[in-house]
């Protein structure tokens, strides 16, 4: 009996053993459960993240939001720092080296046992850089800094080979806005579509200082390139080589430049080099040309320009008649801003003159005053005849320019169209030749010097180019061409000697018209490229246009006189 009751409880308590095993193996599988379930939640990707607050560091702020955008570290492209050429080193000083041997002399008795100089010389710098297989063929963005220890100070990104889809630009549009630096971006090869540009278009103007902007050698079907430079559009610079653009596109870029009503006023700088434009996209770009002031350079290379392309840009450098939509809004500005007739003459207000007596005319209060105030002394008298001379002269003046003026006339009316000179801010030429003036016969030091006055800038009121001085011809009504320009790259095109005297008629124009109202801020064609077109070097017209530009390039230098007599001497 003894023997069966210890089996027993040996038994019972092997029960409770497994039990005790069981119960312990479940408590771990729920715990694990739970562990696992949690790791399932971290790792759920429907699971909002925390909102990001970009640094303004482009690296971090950049891996940032590909790693939110579900991105592989593998699939991030690296940002690195652009390669640039080895600079030249200067030769080594000839007396701090002569310095530096004796010194090693002093210190060492035994200079027959020193190293090879040829051993210390640094090896020569490389040109190229080796790196690992298929490295080459991943996607980076390079980027340039003001100082390579501080990534804050970003200033140029460039992108090369790789297509930038909307994924890819929804980060750049997180990121570059706080970039506080960047200025230039450079695109070349990256396969854009028109939602991209879009994109692209609707953040570069939260870009504080971004002005330059170079996407080349990009395909995109729709040509939407116009929305680059919307009028919200702050880019000074805007290059758009070897992108394949058409006529189709030229046009969306001419209205783009300027309508009747609308122009984009801070794009100075357009590069269409290496396209496919024809005369009908020149005819569209020209068009935009007419009510557009602010652009400076325009290039046509390479494209597929001929005459009557030449014909048209050289009549909007000229004068061009303007069209019915563009009288109807030169009629509607005119009287928006009142009547020139009376922007002439300023009337003084009511409480000085109550009659309708005339400016010039005193009245007797007024000689009543002056009779009383005859006993004061001789020199106060003096000094109201000067002021009395300078009100007289100043009114002779404001009639001459004031019959200058009002030749030009509205066909069928008598108002003219100009901006009367007193409206322009003073310049700061006048401001320097007031003070030589005024500083005349004193001694002036080295610090009172000041720059003569065809160097000094001037500034000079934005008008309308609807506002300015019109002349009726042949019923219509035809203002001058646009002066703002001042280089103009149409060379290696289709242009023959038919198109040549055109733009040689331009240039004269231009030339004439600044002989007779200088001006420093319009000083029409400066540089004109013409070089491999349809026609001889030796052409009588090209060459006579290339002689005019060449006096007309500001930094041509006249031969002296000298010099041409020792020439012709010899």
């Amino acid at each position: 009996m003894s023997s069966t009751g210890g089996e027993t409880s040996k038994m019972n308590s092997f029960v409770k053993k497994v039990k005790m095993g069981k119960r312990v193996e479940k408590m771990m599988k729920d715990k694990s459960g739970t562990t696992t379930g949690q790791e399932i939640a971290d790792d759920d990707p429907n699971k909002t993240p925390e909102p990001y607050t970009c640094t303004g560091i482009f690296e971090a702020d950049f891996t940032e939001f590909c790693r939110r955008n579900h991105l592989k570290d593998n699939e991030i492209p690296a940002v690195v720092i652009r390669p640039k050429p080895p600079g030249i080193q200067p030769p080594p000083d000839a007396k701090s080296k002569d310095s530096k041997d004796s010194k090693d002399a002093s210190k060492d008795p035994t200079p027959d046992e020193s190293p090879d100089t040829g051993s210390q010389e640094d090896p020569p710098p490389k040109t190229y850089v080796t790196k690992e297989k298929y490295a080459y063929f991943r996607p980076v963005i390079q980027v340039e800094m003001e100082n390579d220890e501080k990534p804050i100070t970003v200033t140029e990104i460039y992108i090369r080979g790789w297509k930038i889809d909307l994924l890819m630009v929804g980060i750049f549009k997180q990121c570059w806005p706080t970039i506080e630096k960047l200025s230039v971006v450079n695109l070349w090869n990256v396969n854009l579509s028109e939602a991209v540009i879009k994109e692209f278009a609707s953040f570069l103007p939260q870009c504080p200082n971004l002005k330059t902007l170079a996407i080349d050698g990009t395909i995109c079907v729709e040509e939407s390139w116009a929305l680059l430079i919307g009028e919200e559009s702050l880019l000074t610079s805007l290059s758009l080589r070897n992108n394949g653009i058409t006529d189709k596109g030229a046009a969306m870029i001419g209205k783009a430049l300027s309508t009747v009503k609308t122009c984009n006023k801070n794009l100075i700088s357009l590069n269409l080099s290496g396209n496919k434009i024809s005369d009908i996209g020149a005819t569209s770009i020209a068009q935009g040309l007419r009510m557009n002031r602010a652009l400076l350079s325009l290039s046509l290379a390479n494209n597929n320009v001929s005459n009557e392309g030449a014909k048209r840009l050289a009549e909007v450098l000229s004068r061009f008649p303007l069209t019915h939509e563009e009288v109807v809004e030169r009629r509607k500005l005119l009287s928006e801003k009142g009547s020139p007739d009376r922007g002439l003459v300023k009337s003084p207000p009511p409480s000085r003159r109550g009659d309708n007596r005339p400016g010039s005319v005193r009245s007797s209060s007024h000689m009543d005053k002056t009779d009383k105030k005859r006993d004061k002394s001789s020199k106060k008298k003096d000094g109201k005849k000067d002021k009395d001379d300078a009100t007289k002269g100043g009114s002779k003046k404001d009639d001459k320019w004031k019959k200058g003026f009002m030749k030009a006339s509205i066909a069928g009316g008598s108002r003219t169209s100009v901006v009367p000179p007193t409206s322009q801010p003073i310049s700061n030429a006048s401001i320097v030749a007031d003070t030589m003036t005024k500083t005349k016969g004193k001694k002036t030091s080295s610090k009172d010097k000041r720059l003569p006055e065809s160097d000094s800038p001037e500034m000079v009121e934005a008008i309308n180019p609807l506002l300015e001085q019109v002349e009726n011809m042949d019923n219509q009504l035809w203002i001058p061409g646009n002066r703002c320009m001042i280089n103009l790259n149409l060379s290696r095109n289709n242009i023959t000697e038919i198109g040549m005297k055109s733009l040689l008629l331009a240039v004269q124009y231009q030339i004439t018209l600044l002989n007779l109202t200088p001006s420093p801020a319009l000083k029409g064609i400066l540089r004109m490229s013409l070089n491999g077109n349809a026609v001889k070097k030796t052409d009588e017209t090209f060459m006579k246009l290339q002689e005019v530009l060449l006096t007309r390039d500001p930094y041509y230098k006249p031969p002296e006189k000298g010099e041409d007599n020792q020439s012709l001497a010899g």
